[in-house]
C-alpha cells in the first residue's frame, strides 16, 4: 500500500486556546495513539489533502520536527459543520508484525453481460473492511464483474485470498446485477422459454387427437 508523509510539529500545549490558535494559523491539531502514550502534534491543513480528499487508501508516515517518525493509519477525522475545514485528526500507530484493520476501496473491472443487456449494477459496498499486517494491505480490492448476468450476485467469499481476511459475513453481497424494465432477456433464458412452449404444444397434441 502507498504511504504519504505528513511533516508535523509536536504540541506542548493542548488546551482549547492553543488549539484555536493553531486552527487560525491554518494548522490541524492531531493525536497519534497506539504507542506507549498519545502524541499530540499539528501539521498544515494542506498536508492532508492527498490523504483525506481521495477515494484511495494510504498508510501514513508522521515525521515530527524533533526527528521522530511513526508509521500510522488515519483513524478518525472531524470537519467543521459549515465550512468543511478539517478540525481534528486521530491517527493510530502501526507495527510491521501486528495486524491492523482498515477499509479498502473496491475497484470494479470488466463489463457485465447483464449490464449490457439492460440490467443495473448495484454496489452496496464502496469499501471493504480487511485485516492484515501493514505490508499485506492492498491499495484496492479488484472485483471483476464480467461473468455477472441479470440476477447474478458476487459474494465476498469469491474474493478471499491469503494476504488478508475480510471482516464481513460470508453471505455479504459485494455487487449484483438487477433486472430493470428495459432489460433484455438473456439468450439462454429465451431458449428455455422456447423449449417450454414446445413441450407445452407437444403435450396438447395427443389430447386433440383423442377428441377426434
Amino acid at each position: 500500500m502507498k504511504s504519504i508523509t505528513i511533516n508535523g510539529s509536536q504540541r506542548e500545549s493542548v488546551g482549547k486556546s492553543s488549539t484555536k490558535a493553531l486552527r487560525n494559523a491554518g494548522q490541524v491539531p492531531c493525536v497519534l495513539y497506539g504507542g506507549d502514550k498519545p502524541i499530540h502534534f499539528s501539521a498544515p491543513e494542506l498536508a492532508f489533502s492527498k490523504l483525506v480528499y481521495t477515494a484511495n487508501a494510504h498508510t501514513v508516515v508522521i515525521a515530527l520536527d524533533n526527528g521522530e517518525e511513526f508509521n500510522a493509519i488515519m483513524q478518525d477525522i472531524q470537519f467543521h459543520p459549515v465550512t468543511d475545514r478539517i478540525l481534528h485528526i486521530d491517527f493510530y500507530q502501526i507495527f510491521e508484525n501486528k495486524e491492523i484493520t482498515m477499509e479498502i476501496p473496491v475497484q470494479i473491472v470488466g463489463t457485465s453481460k447483464g449490464v449490457l443487456n439492460g440490467g443495473v449494477l448495484r454496489r452496496p459496498y464502496r469499501k471493504l473492511r480487511v485485516k492484515a499486517i501493514p505490508s499485506k494491505l492492498p491499495d484496492f480490492i479488484e472485483v471483476d464483474i464480467t461473468p455477472l448476468k441479470i440476477g447474478s450476485k458476487l459474494y465476498i467469499t469469491e474474493l478471499k485470498n491469503e494476504d488478508y481476511k475480510f471482516l464481513h459475513p460470508d453471505n455479504t453481497v459485494v455487487c449484483q446485477v438487477r433486472r430493470s424494465r428495459l432489460a433484455i432477456v438473456d439468450a439462454e433464458d429465451e431458449d428455455e422459454e422456447e423449449d417450454g412452449e414446445t413441450t407445452e404444444g407437444a403435450a396438447e397434441a395427443p389430447a386433440a387427437e383423442a377428441q377426434e
